[in-house]
C-alpha cells in the first residue's frame, strides 16, 4: 500500500531510508516518468521505498492566484499514476505561505533528510526548488556530502529532437492538437473522475450527460469529439463540452459528456473521457432552441470524426 503524506511537519516517515524523485509532475509525461521510473529503479536496487514529492497546489498557482495557470492533471489523478509506476511513497506537500518562504536548506534537512531519510534524491534538468529558487542540483550534491545522501539528475529527455514539457503539451492541447500532445504524455490525454449530478439540462434537451467537476483551470475548453472509458469494455463514442457553460451560467468548469446511444444511469462511476479532436469553441447562444441546435450537429460532427477515428485505429 503506497503511503500519502502532506506536510513537512512530523516524525520520520521512512525508518528504513528511501530514494526520492521531485517535480511538478503536471500531466506526468515522457519526462517525468523517466524521472519516477529510475527513482523507483534505484530504490528497488537499495531496498527502500520510493518516494515522488509533488507540491498542491503548484507553485504557480499559489504565486499566480487571481490568474492561475492551466492545469493538465488533478491531483487524485497524479497520484493515482505514480502509484501506478511503483512509488511507495507520495508526499503531496502544501504549498502556501509558509512553504514558499522556506530554504531549499531547511527543505533539504526537514523533508528530505529528518522526515524521508533520503539515500538518494533524483530531479530532472533545471529544476530548482526553495524560496527564491535557489535550490538546485550543486546545491543538494553539496549538502548530500556534509549530510550522507547522494543528489543526480537525469539526462533530459526529448522526442525527435522536440524537449518535452507541459507547457509545450498545454500549448498543443490548446490548439487541438491531441495526437502530438499523446506522443510527449505516452498516451492520450484524458480526465477521469466520478460522474456527478449537473442540473440536468441536457437530459431535457435530449443529451443527458455524465458530468465530472474540474475544480482547477483547465488546460482546454470548447467542445470535443471523446471516446468514454470505464463504462463498457471498449471506448464508448461521445461528444463532449468542457468550460464554463456560458449559455446557462456556469462557473466552476465541468465536463459533460453525452454517450451516443447510451440509456444507463452513471452517476457515482468512476470514468476517463479521452479527447480526440475539438470541434468548436465555447459559445453564449441567444436561447436553448440555438444551443439545441448547434448540439446536434455538433453530435453529427462527433460520430463521424470517431467513426474515422476507430478506423484508422483497426487498420
Amino acid at each position: 500500500m503506497s503511503r500519502l503524506f502532506r506536510d513537512v511537519d512530523g516524525g520520520e516517515l521512512f525508518p528504513q531510508g528511501s530514494v526520492v524523485c521531485i517535480g511538478a509532475f503536471d500531466g506526468l509525461h515522457l519526462g517525468h516518468r523517466a524521472l519516477v521510473r529510475h527513482a523507483v529503479g534505484r530504490a528497488r536496487v537499495l531496498g527502500v521505498p520510493a518516494v515522488a514529492l509533488a507540491f498542491e497546489p503548484l507553485p504557480r498557482e499559489f504565486f499566480a492566484r487571481d490568474n492561475p495557470p492551466p492545469r493538465l492533471m488533478l491531483a487524485r489523478d497524479k497520484v493515482a499514476a505514480l502509484r501506478e509506476l511503483g512509488i511507495d511513497g507520495v508526499g503531496l506537500l502544501r504549498f502556501d505561505a509558509r512553504m514558499a518562504a522556506m530554504t531549499a536548506e531547511d527543505f533539504v534537512r526537514d523533508m528530505l533528510v529528518r522526515r524521508l531519510g533520503v539515500r538518494e534524491v533524483w530531479i530532472g534538468p533545471r529544476f530548482h526548488f526553495g524560496n527564491r529558487r535557489h535550490g538546485n542540483l550543486a546545491l543538494l550534491q553539496a549538502m548530500g556530502g556534509e549530510l550522507g545522501f547522494a543528489a543526480g539528475e537525469i539526462a533530459p529527455v526529448d522526442l525527435r529532437g522536440e524537449r518535452i514539457s507541459s507547457t509545450r503539451i498545454r500549448g498543443l492541447l490548446v490548439s487541438g492538437e491531441f495526437v502530438h500532445a499523446a506522443e510527449l504524455l505516452g498516451c492520450p490525454y484524458s480526465i477521469g473522475g466520478r460522474v456527478v449530478r449537473g442540473r440536468q439540462l441536457g437530459r431535457t434537451l435530449g443529451f443527458p450527460t455524465a458530468n465530472l467537476r474540474f475544480p482547477k483551470t483547465p488546460a482546454l475548453s470548447g467542445i470535443y469529439a471523446t471516446w468514454v472509458h470505464g463504462v463498457f469494455e471498449q471506448p464508448w463514442p461521445s461528444v463532449s463540452s468542457f468550460g464554463t457553460r456560458p449559455t446557462v451560467e456556469g462557473v466552476e468548469p465541468l465536463l459533460e459528456a453525452h454517450l451516443f446511444d447510451y440509456q444507463g444511469d452513471l452517476y457515482g462511476r468512476h470514468i476517463e473521457v479521452e479527447f480526440v479532436a475539438k470541434l468548436r469553441d465555447e459559445e453564449k447562444f441567444n436561447d436553448l432552441p440555438a444551443l439545441t441546435a448547434q448540439m446536434h450537429r455538433d453530435a453529427e460532427q462527433a460520430r463521424r470524426i470517431l467513426s474515422e477515428h476507430r478506423l484508422r485505429a483497426t487498420a
